[in-house]
């Protein structure tokens, strides 16, 4: 717009700088959105003020986590009832064991032959050296959820199965917190 000032010169006006910089904060806040919600297809909802807003739908949503937590018992140890190739087996959870380690009873229990095994392996545990037998469980299962494919070992004598990290790291989780252990999958 041009205007004349009191002395008769021309002059342009200047545009109101309130309403510029209005309009430009609606198109950073607005541009943005309706083009994100563009890009993937959601239908826009509208608002109380007559608004088209646009919703996104998010591209990756994780799967839910199954868990099972367990308390320890008064010596602190955490003693967790599982299956062995379907045999039920009473396991020491121990993050510090290598592998999962049977008795040659839970072993007996769980089909595997004693006679078949080559204990010629030695293994350090709590109570000094103990001959070992490789051997590779078809499932352990715990409550609702299972792995297969478990490398473990039993032991020549041996008074407690042991769910060890061959077991435990094939887990996407697990914890030990204030005398609980949680386990997610």
């Amino acid at each position: 717009m041009v205007n004349r000032n009191l002395a008769g010169d021309l002059k342009r006006e200047q545009p109101k700088k309130g309403a510029l910089l209005a309009l430009a904060a609606l198109a950073l806040v607005a541009a943005p959105t309706f083009v994100g919600a563009q890009s993937n297809g959601t239908p826009p909802s509208d608002s109380a003020f007559g608004v088209r807003i646009f919703r996104p739908t998010p591209l990756d949503t994780p799967p839910p986590i199954s868990r099972l937590t367990y308390r320890a018992n008064p010596r602190s140890q955490f003693i967790i009832t599982a299956e062995a190739n379907g045999a039920p087996v009473r396991f020491l959870v121990d993050t510090g064991a290598t592998l999962v380690v049977l008795t040659a009873k839970d072993a007996g229990a769980a089909g595997i032959d004693l006679r078949d095994l080559v204990f010629n392996q030695v293994m350090h545990t709590s109570n000094g050296m103990v001959r070992a037998a490789s051997v590779l469980l078809r499932e352990i299962r715990v409550e609702s959820f299972s792995i297969r494919e478990i490398r473990a070992a039993v032991l020549e004598k041996a008074d407690q199965s042991v769910l060890g990290m061959s077991f435990l790291s094939r887990l996407k989780s697990f914890q030990l917190r204030q005398g609980t252990l949680t386990l997610d999958w």
